[in-house]
């Protein structure tokens, strides 16, 4: 199935209709996902989210409206659109469903090419909304200069650092990215991943990158310069907050010494970091034992210490890269993610490929998740 394909859930206990639409949506492009009860509906949700939910509301035992009741008690299921499939007029029953916050009525009677140009119209109608409510958030955290990350990349001259960033249907997301430079001798590189989606996930990713930005200045200020250091402060801050308690974070935080081309890295959660070294033209990943942010007071985060020569190359990632939908199912490998990047690194081309091999107007179609990855390398 294709990540552009509308997914639809059909219910409905007379077989021959069921069949009748899901051939006749089929043909215009939808996924179907046919439900001969809402008992087998449920089941089937699950595991999969359709784009909408096309259900008759007379049924034995479990109708319409009990199921309908199940979706809206679900808060993984009750913003899906949900349309009421019937063989009945009964105006008392319509406005019975409508007060459940169904978008629609369609009558079995109606033609199977209006009922697909109906949802067609449906969907188009949900899309065009989040658009405009997505660029009005935009419009306005912009004007309050509300990033989650930055415009533009640091020019820090032992360094190229260069960065990509997609969120997932052009939500804001969790991802959150930062580079902190402190006095011209060290750049801090921050790469996070609030566990949520969309808007929530948004909203939260700010408050994260507001202690962390805060606890690496502190620290500095103090003496303080260990990653696990100040990731186990963030981490304890975290706890004590009453809105962020609860909130689940990822974080890589390196910090580059500008001089040395020693870089200090610890993790919280994270994916391990690809380090590629020039003089042997090999890979490593390099990987942390720490906690995600705000499981526990001890996150048990460690410190690496690489030296990096010319040449040399890092890349950072969220587990969204790592993502990907086949046969309709959500798939991660970060093994696959790693060869993939091994072939690309260690040339004067490297991000240049990368961002055409993850970043492409077609694979950002294929993306199930939002995206980000930070590229370093040694001059």
């Amino acid at each position: 199935m294709s990540s552009s394909q509308k997914k639809i859930l059909l219910v409905d206990d007379d077989r021959l209709t069921l069949q009748l639409f899901c051939r006749a949506l089929s043909d215009q492009g939808f996924h179907c996902f046919p439900a001969s009860s809402a008992q087998e509906a449920l089941i089937i949700l699950k595991s999969e989210l359709p784009d909408i939910i096309l259900s008759d509301y007379h049924m034995p035992i479990f109708d319409g409206f009990m199921f309908r009741r199940r979706i809206l008690n679900d808060k993984r299921l009750k913003n899906i659109p949900f349309v009421f499939l019937t063989s009945f007029t009964n105006t008392e029953l319509m406005q019975r469903g409508l007060e459940m916050e169904a978008v629609d009525y369609i009558d079995k009677e109606t033609p199977v090419n209006v009922v697909v140009s109906k949802l067609n119209n449906i969907l188009h109608t949900i899309r065009k909304q989040h658009e405009k409510s997505i660029y009005e958030i935009r419009v306005a955290a912009e004007a309050l200069n509300l990033r989650s990350v930055p415009a533009q990349p640091p020019q820090v001259s032992e360094y190229y650092i260069n960065f990509l960033y997609q969120s997932f249907e052009n939500y804001p997301g969790g991802d959150f990215i930062d580079f902190i430079e402190i006095e011209d001798k060290y750049t801090f590189v921050i790469l996070g991943d609030v566990m949520g989606k969309k808007w929530g996930a948004w909203f939260f990713s700010f408050n994260f990158l507001s202690y962390i930005r805060s606890a690496v200045r502190l620290c500095v200020f103090d003496g303080d310069f260990s990653t696990a250091s100040i990731l186990q402060k963030i981490n304890k801050v975290i706890l004590m907050d009453p809105v962020l308690g609860d909130v689940l974070s990822t974080l890589s935080l390196l910090m580059l010494e500008h001089t040395t081309g020693k870089v200090h890295y610890s993790g919280a959660g994270d994916l391990p970091i690809i380090w590629y070294k020039a003089k042997d033209q090999s890979c490593e990943q390099l990987s942390s034992d720490g906690l995600l942010l705000g499981v526990r007071q001890d996150g048990g985060y460690d410190e690496r210490i690489i030296k990096l020569e010319s040449g040399d190359q890092l890349i950072m990632v969220s587990d969204g890269m790592i993502d990907f939908e086949e046969e309709g199912s959500k798939k991660t490998d970060y093994e696959l993610f790693f060869e993939k990047m091994r072939n690309k690194l260690g040339q004067h081309t490297s991000f240049t490929q990368i961002k055409n091999e993850t970043f492409s107007t077609e694979k950002s179609k294929e993306l199930i998740d939002d995206c980000s990855l930070i590229f370093i390398e040694k001059n």
